[in-house]
């Protein structure tokens, strides 16, 4: 829920900022180079630009942000036996599947979490909350554990990032075909874009935006159930389902921070559509 959250918060301000640097510096100018035709293919290249710019910066800056964001201490000297136990755990399930050991941190929240995030599987980050370390026993804290480590040695982030390019792509190629049809079939803007170019072309993103939201959280809730059935072949079924149903026992009893509220990892159907895992319960029962 959190490598995600932090993913689309990071990758939409990155969208944004390139967004404004682009048309500052003018390269938006390939819009209009042909008169009042629109060039389609030059903006098709420039719509993958800032699409995959920003979905690949961010996941650049994935640990960097995850870290400062949820204040996470990375555990490099073990201080005490669950910190060691911690390290040792993840060590052990690294191995197993093959990849480069993560840097293993903890993070102050009294909910039951944790995430897993990273440019590539050999250079991540696994982190979990105190709240999860003080309500779940180890064999189900070794089985979230083992949820993440299935996240990174799948390469989740790398694919969440390619589809978060093809969508951003689309989101703004198709919102400049919007805004430029606006402008000239409403406006009668013959040469160049006129104001309701930028004003439209920026309404269309956000609403397209939102839309195609709905399609990467698609993606995501189905990566949790691979996520899920990768852990219960690593630690053993009944584990993961009781770590699941550990956390459905403890949903709602801690209010997550605003801007994870909409990715809870319980989330109401208000918000399934956006919500980056599926019903804890549907977990339960895919593994069952």
């Amino acid at each position: 829920m959190l490598r995600i959250g932090l993913f689309l918060a990071t990758n939409l301000a990155i969208l944004v900022l390139l967004g404004v640097m682009f048309r500052l510096l003018g390269f938006e100018g390939l819009l209009a180079q042909n008169g009042v035709d629109l060039n389609l293919q030059a903006l098709l290249v420039y719509a993958a630009v800032i699409g995959f710019a920003g979905a690949f910066i961010s996941l650049a800056l994935s640990k960097f942000l995850a870290k400062k964001t949820m204040g996470v201490q990375i555990i490099s000297q073990p201080t005490d036996r669950t910190q060691q136990w911690l390290l040792s755990t993840v060590a052990r399930q690294a191995e197993q599947l093959g990849v480069g050991m993560p840097e293993v941190g903890i993070f102050h929240h009294p909910s039951s979490n944790a995430f897993a995030t990273g440019w590539n599987r050999n250079d991540a980050l696994v982190a979990v909350s105190t709240g999860l370390l003080s309500s779940m026993n180890e064999d189900e804290v070794e089985a979230v554990l083992a949820h993440e480590m299935s996240h990174v040695a799948n390469g989740d982030m790398v694919t969440m990032a390619l589809i978060q390019g093809v969508v951003n792509t689309f989101v703004v190629f198709l919102s400049r075909i919007v805004g430029h049809v606006v402008d000239r079939a409403v406006f009668k803007v013959e040469r160049g874009h006129g104001p309701a170019f930028w004003i439209v072309s920026m309404i269309s993103e956000i609403i397209l935006g939102i839309l195609a939201m709905t399609i990467v959280m698609w993606f995501s809730r189905q990566r949790e159930y691979r996520a899920d059935a990768g852990a219960a072949a690593l630690v053993g079924r009944h584990k993961m389902i009781a770590a699941l149903q550990r956390l459905r026992q403890a949903s709602g009893q801690a209010e997550l921070p605003d801007e994870m509220a909409a990715l809870a990892i319980n989330a109401g159907k208000l918000h399934a559509i956006f919500a980056s895992h599926p019903p804890l319960e549907d977990r339960i029962r895919a593994l069952q």
